[in-house]
């Protein structure tokens, strides 16, 4: 197996006791470890993947319990940097009578953005690894400098770089991506998530098929576009089909699409990056229709690290 290296923010989900618009009690906010590069790093130690997370927190009550909750889960925290700079960054999330959540983040300022290329572990990409980012880390201009040039390093490197979209617009400044510089972070991939609903915003104009073709020939290798319960589309230079998820009822969509990348990645792992990967069907067949179960299995729980699935959770769906 080769490690699974995650980049980018680590923060603290308030998930809201309320569902739906019912009043019908005191709304109270329970805090769960989250920050979806921090949910993969979770999600491929709990499947027996080796793990590592990069990023920094802050020199808190919140950040010290992130750290806590990285370590238990058994991840790499040795990259995890400590500041009094800046406050761990808060999500308070509120959720709908069919657990689709929205978020409301105390970011920026946040301790998350600090984070440079000199806080980078010595040799952290001497080995190939599986590097992963989200486009969450390029809402400002010095961490999306720090981010682009992390994933231009761990390429060179001869690492698989791994991006999930991740699209959260009331993050940006004004409160909607940057396509152009969340499409230059895509096109470092060489596997690439992307929802349904995030192509179609970044694509613009573009049809689906040109979007896409563009992405391919940047060097994206594989090509994941997820819709909700609906079947994952995984496309490559000389596949596309369709994998139908397992269909659960959904308490939390937190940590679905953290828990399915993790899943692949995990897989990835023990496949290796080094045999053409990506032209084995059988083995993106197999990979995906695992994420969906890890995808399935996270969102019928509550919150985000404690969501996601081990190996004995994921084989209980398998029949599903």
């Amino acid at each position: 197996m080769i490690s699974v290296i995650t980049f980018g923010e680590a923060l603290v989900d308030m998930l809201s006791s309320r569902l739906g618009d019912t009043h019908d009690h005191q709304e109270t906010f329970t805090p769960y470890a989250g920050g979806a590069p921090a949910n993969v790093a979770v999600a491929c130690a709990r499947l027996g993947v080796p793990s590592r997370f990069l990023g920094m927190v802050g020199d808190d009550t919140f950040g010290h319990f992130l750290i806590r909750e990285l370590d238990s889960h058994g991840v790499n925290t040795h990259g995890v940097v400590l500041t009094k700079a800046a406050r761990t960054a808060l999500a308070f999330v509120s959720r709908d009578a069919q657990g689709e959540r929205t978020f409301d983040f105390y970011r920026p300022p946040a301790a998350d953005l600090l984070y440079r290329l000199h806080h980078l572990p010595p040799g952290v990409f001497e080995k190939p690894a599986i590097v992963h980012l989200c486009s969450n880390s390029l809402t400002d201009p010095e961490i999306a400098e720090t981010t682009l040039a992390l994933a231009k390093m761990a390429k060179q490197s001869g690492c698989l770089v791994s991006v999930d979209a991740n699209l959260r617009h009331n993050l940006w400044a004004e409160a909607a991506a940057d396509t152009g510089l969340v499409t230059q972070l895509l096109d470092t991939a060489e596997l690439l998530k992307v929802s349904l609903e995030e192509l179609d915003y970044l694509r613009g104009e573009q049809t689906q098929d040109a979007w896409l073709a563009k992405r391919l020939d940047a060097g994206v290798k594989v090509i994941l576009i997820t819709d909700g319960a609906n079947d994952v589309v995984l496309k490559s230079a000389a596949l596309e089909q369709r994998i139908a998820p397992p269909s659960v009822q959904a308490v939390d969509t937190t940590a679905g699409g953290d828990a399915f990348i993790g899943g692949l990645l995990a897989e990835l792992s023990r496949y290796g990056i080094a045999h053409g990967w990506h032209e084995d069907h059988a083995f993106l067949n197999a990979a995906v229709a695992l994420a969906c179960r890890c995808g399935a299995h996270a969102v019928t729980r509550p919150g985000a690290y404690a969501a996601l699935p081990t190996q004995t959770d994921i084989d209980a769906l398998r029949a599903l």
